[in-house]
């Protein structure tokens, strides 16, 4: 899944040669990644008290292989760490903390500091494996509940209750405690009657204590539960549904199909309905109407995220950036469905959902999903489920045998489905294209059509590797690529870039604050703020500049394309809200004028996904989503951050309100 989700595990989550199940002492885990075994943890007590802990996983080959050796002062808390390895992107590992005489020191990736400490206080490793975070818990209960963190922060630990289990003719009860100051929300974690640490759970991610697998459900289920509770009472808190009708005046007014501002307007909503909009003083506001005055505000409709795959947390990150529709393109099936109709009916606070339905090959390089199609049978009996679930989409991932392309793309249009998609390894984006394809994923697949001749099998890292090291001599501008480019526009080709992807992997440098977020890395959570300044791809020596211009010349080919005709939807496959803003950025950074940013993150989405008769424009007769935003997005197209209210399907939420909810600063 995606990078960053990957990091803030590491981060919330929070040992060892590898060690096999004969070896005296050690505990064993397995790692599940959307119900594929695909890695494991040992943890091993030394006869010092010492605790030597190994962690690895395979995704599409690439994956951690971790090994950490952790000292414990009395109470239970890290007086020394050293960790060693290669983290998810295979780039080294080293870190170090030390805790002596009342000073901490710490270096890793990202960070070098120390800091004297006068109290006890936790270092939480920026390349930590799972069973740091079950060590955190019994410190936190230790301690009373509470901890100060290293680098810093603070943690708190409540427990939520236990949960008898079986498996293997053998039971036991286990105990979730959810551990705050790590996230956006309280992280689950569950511990033995004994303390110690049984499993992690977090979506299509699954750390659990071996021959226990089996359990994972139930423990998901007693997840999920509270965390569903929690989320219906802030969306009964948090949300406001208008008595009677609701009008917004004094607007300036985005009006998505013209690419323009109107200044003075009145926009009149009843229900979920937009039911008037037109000059002030020349609508008739309805009598008892609740009225906001916008004050020259900017009033558009709800921005899209047109590439994201829902996990906790993302519905509020979306909603208080003003992301009121999304397409998942790829996911666990059962719960997308849970989390699609929570967002439905109300009971948790999140965005309208379009599904596509995620198709991949088996193999070393699968990506993490249950859905395989391997034959033509295996691809029509997939493609028949995900329409009768109302997809409106396939995605074709990396795996997927090149000649079963075109096969995919006739049954998917036969129940009116798009066809779009990674391109198969072993297959060019422009046979991609000829063979049915809709629409093409990430822009790192354009600059693969034109290095064929030397990177054929993109199913690993070398898709992202090899486009840093080779992207800035594929020139738009070159008879190949256009005519490649007039391909797409024949063909009525839709592309997904997702530039802020690649400006993270190929210009983020470990220590330095991502770009994408250093206009809003003071809000943000501590633990989380960490993780941005990680870096991005681990850069070959001497190829620095290298990697910043094949960036720069994937700004450069998103206009060249814009410029032809070529339709761009604006997805980020990153961090919910927050990275569509900065996707918005670089497109205007690209040279696409803004007003027609707002468009294509607006009425391009919906028109892509046939839903412009209802949405992307506020009209009489469409659905209710709309946002107001303190500034002018078209003139200064970062302003578009400062949302202030968002209306989805008529309920009204305040920005500031739903960002608090989840420790992020308005």
């Amino acid at each position: 899944m995606k990078k960053l989700v990957l990091l803030l595990f590491a981060l919330s989550a929070v040992h060892a040669q590898t060690a096999t199940p004969a070896d005296a002492g050690v505990t064993r885990y397995t790692l599940i990644l959307a119900g594929n075994k695909a890695g494991f943890e040992t943890s091993q007590r030394n006869p010092d008290g010492s605790l030597q802990l190994y962690y690895e996983f395979n995704d599409r080959g690439r994956g951690p292989k971790i090994t950490e050796h952790l000292i414990l002062d009395s109470n239970q808390i890290p007086a020394r760490i050293d960790t060693t390895g290669n983290d998810y992107d295979k780039a080294p590992v080293e870190e170090h903390f030390s805790l002596d005489q009342g000073k901490a020191a710490w270096k890793n990736r990202a960070e070098q500091g120390s800091k004297a400490v006068s109290d006890k206080a936790f270092y939480v490793s920026i390349s930590g494996v799972p069973e740091e975070g079950g060590l955190l818990a019994q410190a936190l209960l230790a301690a009373g509940g509470k901890l100060r963190l290293l680098p810093e922060g603070e943690a708190s630990i409540q427990k939520r209750g236990e949960l008898k289990i079986e498996a293997n003719g053998q039971s036991r009860t286990v105990v979730q405690y959810a551990v705050s100051g790590l996230d956006f929300t309280p992280d689950p974690i569950w511990l033995d009657q004994d303390g110690r640490f049984f499993g992690f759970i977090s979506g299509w991610f699954v750390v659990i204590r071996e021959g226990w697998e089996s359990t994972a459900d139930a423990l998901t289920k007693a997840q999920d539960e509270i965390a569903n509770h929690r989320a219906a009472d802030l969306a009964s808190t948090l949300a406001h549904m208008p008595a009677g009708p609701l009008a917004f005046v004094h607007a300036n007014l985005f009006d998505s199909d013209a690419a323009a501002v109107r200044s003075h307007v009145t926009v009149v909503i009843r229900g979920n309905r937009i039911v008037d909009v037109g000059e002030d003083g020349k609508v008739q506001v309805p009598p008892g109407a609740e009225i906001i005055d916008a004050g020259g505000k900017f009033l558009m409709p709800g921005l899209w995220d047109m590439h994201v795959h829902l996990a906790p947390n993302d519905g509020l990150l979306n909603m208080a950036a003003g992301v009121t529709s999304v397409r998942d393109l790829a996911n666990d099936i059962d719960q997308l469905a849970a989390m699609q109709s929570r967002f439905d009916q109300g009971t948790e606070i999140g965005p309208r959902v379009l599904k596509a339905g995620f198709l991949d090959g088996r193999g070393p390089f699968a990506g993490p999903t249950k859905v395989f199609a391997d034959s033509e049978q295996e691809a029509k009996d997939d493609i028949d489920r995900y329409a009768k679930l109302g997809y409106v989409q396939i995605k074709i991932y990396s795996s997927i045998k090149p000649e079963l392309v075109p096969k995919i793309a006739a049954m998917a249009h036969a129940h009116g489905m798009r066809v779009s998609g990674h391109v198969p390894a072993f297959m060019t984006a422009e046979q991609f294209v000829r063979d049915g394809a809709d629409e093409i994923q990430h822009m790192n697949f354009i600059f693969l059509n034109f290095m064929f001749d030397q990177v054929q099998d993109t199913r690993g890292p070398a898709r992202f590797t090899e486009v840093g090291a080779r992207g800035a001599d594929v020139d738009p501008a070159s008879p190949r690529v256009q005519a490649f480019i007039q391909l797409l526009k024949d063909h009525h080709t839709v592309l997904d870039p997702t530039l802020n992807v690649f400006e993270g992997l190929f210009t983020d440098r470990p220590g330095k604050m991502s770009a994408a977020y250093a206009t809003v890395a003071d809000r943000m959570p501590a633990q989380i703020r960490r993780g941005f300044l990680y870096g991005g791809l681990e850069v070959p020596a001497g190829m620095d500049q290298r990697y910043q211009d094949a960036f720069h010349q994937m700004l450069k080919m998103t206009k060249a394309l814009y410029d032809s005709g070529v339709p761009i939807v604006a997805g980020t496959d990153s961090l919910g809200g927050f990275a569509l803003h900065r996707e918005l950025e670089l497109y205007v950074q690209a040279g696409i004028p803004a007003p027609k940013v707002l468009q294509l993150a607006t009425l391009g989405a919906a028109r892509v996904m046939k839903r412009d008769q209802e949405l992307g424009t506020i009209a009489t007769g469409k659905l209710a989503d709309v946002i107001l935003i303190e500034g002018d997005p078209v003139t200064h197209i970062s302003d578009v951050r400062r949302v202030k209210t968002v209306v989805k399907d008529g309920v009204v939420y305040n920005s500031s309100d739903l960002y608090r909810a989840i420790g992020v600063l308005p």
